[in-house]
């Protein structure tokens, strides 16, 4: 791998770190795909990052239980279905398009049987 790209999968592995951190105090912004996903990222790009999440308190056992069996914990399932049904109805409260509310609907609902398809942390 070039250095190039090594340097864009630690940078995407820091901004995803960044935003999952922000998911933890902000409602409609969800913590666990951006770890897993700056998890996925440290490790083709920095190896001591990888490593750090791997160990962290907090980040280190979601790692791990995606890792070992695909599995989600069952509070973030239901916050992730429930901010997305309350996301929902706020696009269907403002009135917007149908067309909107389909495709949100659709794609809301294939997160939420994906979520609930995988055993729980």
């Amino acid at each position: 791998m070039t250095l190039m790209g090594k340097a864009g999968y630690r940078w995407l592995a820091y901004i995803s770190l960044s935003l999952g951190v922000a998911g933890v105090v902000l409602p409609l912004l969800p913590t666990t795909p951006f770890v897993l996903l700056a998890a996925w990222s440290a490790s083709r790009g920095s190896p001591a990052f990888e490593r750090w999440l791997h160990d962290h308190q907090r980040f280190g056992p979601m790692i791990a239980d995606w890792h070992e069996r695909q599995a989600v914990p069952r509070s973030a399932k239901f916050l992730a279905a429930a901010l997305m049904a309350s996301s929902w109805a706020l696009l269907w409260w403002w009135q917007m398009s149908p067309v909107v509310l389909v495709i949100t609907g659709v794609f809301f609902s294939g997160l939420v049987l994906f979520l609930f398809t995988r055993p729980s942390a």
